[in-house]
């Protein structure tokens, strides 16, 4: 294959990864892949089931490479509270008990906002939730092996998004 042929393919594959479209829903789904401008505003939707009476919802931002990052957390009974690095100014929501859902504003879109946001319920752990145990098994060889079982539920909602400049 052509020297520039290997160029651009890898230029597309990297591209891909950049602006990669991940997209997975555990319950109800309302939208997946969003692609907004700078300076635009977007709202990302999130709807949840739970018997909680007063439930709490969070959301998370993860980028390429990371981990997930706080973002905020909304009461049903008007709990607020937002991390010092994402302003209210610029990353709201409303818990809107009687729709059961609690979508994410995103005003001033910049290129540092893209990324994928997690929604999810308190508690986000569900079932079993005891103790992690390492099960040390030998076998004729009497190589160890290690076993470990992790059960973890979460109930959430992700979406991805990815800000243009034009």
């Amino acid at each position: 294959m052509e020297h520039w042929l290997w160029i651009i393919l890898a230029a597309l594959f990297f591209g891909e990864i950049q602006t990669s479209t991940c997209f997975l829903c555990l319950n109800k789904c309302e939208q997946g892949d969003v692609i907004a401008a700078e300076g635009d505003t977007v709202t990302l939707g999130c709807r949840y089931e739970t018997s909680d009476q007063y439930p709490y919802l969070f959301w998370y931002k993860q980028e390429i490479n990371n981990f997930p990052k706080y973002v905020l957390l909304r009461g049903t009974s008007g709990t607020e509270d937002n991390d010092q690095e994402f302003p209210k100014d610029r990353f709201d929501a409303e818990a809107k008990k009687t729709e059961n859902s609690v979508p994410l504003k995103i005003q001033k879109l910049q290129l540092s906002d893209s990324a994928v946001y997690y929604c999810a319920l308190r508690p986000t752990v569900t079932g079993n939730s005891k103790t992690l145990y390492k099960n040390l098994w030998t076998s004729k060889k009497k190589n160890p092996r290690v076993l470990s079982l992790l059960i973890f539920l979460m109930y959430q909602s992700i979406l991805n998004l990815t800000v243009m400049t034009f």
